[in-house]
């Protein structure tokens, strides 16, 4: 893995050794801790098998001060400024810390590769993570407790096979929005490859509704008392109806283990030994940027994930999950987007202060943006507005230490989506207007092509290295995507000593044909590829280990 992970991990090992093992027989094994650039295991495509976790604490965090510390304080370990790096030259960029030798995130509990890492049907997409299916169309559905306040009710059912699920609706004047958005949004973060509900589209006949032994509500003074049938025929009252009475809802089954609360977006938990890389250093929560922009989650905070407390194959571990996408694209959830929506944070200090002095004349750029509206859709920007631009509702620690290359990562994926996964998750919605799938279609795979531009040209966009025929071979993406016209590019090899990580220039190799030393080099010699094009700052370092047989990339350096 990357030096910084490794450096941890190895001082996690450290600990568990000392504990194990007796001091005279660490001492005598000074090689276990040499500062190697590669592994015999590397690139690692999964972490380590997780460490048991026999408890861990419920932590609720207050959406208040989560916003107000995200808006006034900068949490976590930051970037160092771009003044600072050139005022000192021993500071450094903070690179992603859960990323592979390859620049890849290994499957954790935090995320599991599917596309751009491994081709994936379209039938695998609309699937998403889904295995258990909808409620129960036979039997009633047992309201066990509810949200009746607010803009939108919801419900907690357990159906008639004991499965429990989250009940969500549509706002009044908006049939098909958030629930649209729901599973259209666990399609694709599923797809991408992170840990989300199972969400589905059903219609709730209000008769199916049963309501639980002993399910309470809670009335406007605060006060306890059994739940009625009125509670839930009030509750319903401005939710969208069809013509034959019926409601539009997203039946989101219950994520399992014991529910621990929300994670942050900068530092670990404390009660989790496998949360050893602080979260702002995570490549996962990092890329997280792009696909918010690409997909308009303004609302991605804190308070829309979860950890849970889970047992695989008799180990406990904490696996950390995003949820309620009911806030993408031009959805907001209760009602339609506004302008501001992934546009600006709820609140900003020079914006706020140009409208004062200018009496509200000021208006930013993104209220004079283009729009398409709709009543299911929502509110959605042009396909060709900037995502560099993209804001959620406020700061992110981890969205903010986001590099180019981090960027890049993230990219790929959103680019490894066809048209026709596209478009067939955007069905999974079943809007009754196909106007609105088409147009939110054509949106998602516009702005798709809008992410990999931008993304793309900030790094050496070469990708899927490999050696064949003795030639290092590799795909230029921006040139595959038609983004511009293919690039020359050079090669400088190298000798490279793994363990002091020197580099020692062989002489005339400029070119993509292995040169003969590493042709005819031992088994476990390490060479280095040096590659440029234009830009001499864009550069890709690709690390070659050779093998019995051949050659083996196992590691990426990006500069740009």
């Amino acid at each position: 893995m990357g030096d910084a992970m490794r450096s941890k991990s190895l001082r996690r090992l450290f600990l568990s050794w000392f504990a194990a093992t007796p001091l005279i027989i660490f001492l005598s094994l000074p090689c276990a801790l040499s500062a190697q650039k590669f592994y015999p295991d590397d690139p690692l495509e999964k972490e380590p098998p997780p460490m048991h976790v026999n408890d861990a604490r419920f932590r609720k965090l207050n959406d208040y001060v989560d916003l107000f510390q995200n808006i006034l304080a900068k949490p976590g370990e930051r970037q160092p400024e771009p003044k600072q790096l050139r005022r000192d030259s021993n500071l450094q960029l903070i690179r992603a810390q859960s990323a592979n030798t390859l620049g890849e995130v290994p499957d954790s509990a935090w995320f599991t590769n599917r596309i751009g890492s491994r081709p994936m049907t379209v039938e695998e997409v609309v699937r998403g993570p889904g295995s258990s299916g909808p409620p129960s169309a036979d039997g009633k559905w047992t309201i066990v407790s509810a949200k009746t306040e607010g803009v939108t009710p919801g419900f907690r059912i357990v159906d008639s096979a004991g499965r429990a699920y989250l009940l969500k609706f549509d706002p009044a004047g908006h049939a098909e929005m958030a629930t649209g958005a729901d599973v259209i949004g666990s399609a694709f973060f599923h797809a991408i490859g992170y840990n989300v509900p199972e969400n589905y589209l059903v219609t709730v006949d209000p008769d199916r509704l049963v309501i639980g032994e002993g399910t309470t509500v809670t009335d406007i003074e605060g006060n306890k008392r059994p739940m009625t049938r009125g509670d839930v025929v009030l509750s319903l009252l401005n939710v969208p109806r069809n013509r034959q009475g019926f409601f539009r809802g997203v039946a989101s089954r219950l994520i399992p283990g014991k529910i621990l609360g929300e994670f942050r977006y900068y530092g670990t938990r404390s009660d989790d030994p496998n949360d050893i890389i602080d979260h702002e250093h995570r490549r996962e929560l990092r890329g997280y940027f792009v696909f918010c922009a690409w997909l308009n989650h303004s609302d991605s905070r804190a308070i829309n994930t979860l950890d849970s407390l889970v047992e695989e194959n008799g180990v406990k571990f904490v696996k950390h999950y995003l949820i309620d996408f009911g806030s993408i694209l031009g959805s907001a959830s209760v009602v339609s987007n506004s302008a501001r929506d992934g546009n600006a944070y709820l609140w900003e200090f020079k914006p706020a202060l140009a409208q004062m002095f200018t009496l509200g004349l000021y208006t930013p750029r993104w209220m004079r943006a283009n729009f398409e509206k709709s009543p299911a859709l929502g509110m959605i920007q042009y396909p060709d507005s900037d995502p560099e631009r993209f804001k959620p509702n406020y700061p992110s620690p981890a969205f903010q230490n986001r590099l180019p290359d981090d960027e890049f990562w993230a990219a790929k994926k959103v680019m490894a989506f066809t048209n026709e996964q596209i478009r067939a998750a955007v069905q999974l919605a079943q809007y009754s207007n196909p106007d609105d799938t088409e147009l939110l279609t054509n949106y998602l795979i516009g702005r798709r092509d809008r992410i990999g531009r931008t993304y793309f040209a900030k790094v050496l966009p070469l990708d899927n290295f490999r050696v064949e025929d003795r030639q290092l071979k590799f795909e230029d993406l921006a040139a595959k995507h038609n983004f511009r016209a293919a690039g020359e590019y050079k090669a400088e090899w190298s000798r490279f000593d793994n363990n002091s990580g020197a580099h020692t220039a062989i002489a005339g190799a400029m070119s993509f044909q292995l040169p003969e030393p590493a042709q005819s080099a031992a088994a476990g010699s390490y060479f280095a590829a040096k590659i440029s094009g234009e830009d001499a700052a864009k550069t890709v370092t690709v690390y070659l280990r050779k093998e019995q047989n051949q050659f083996k990339v196992v590691g990426i350096d990006r500069t740009w």
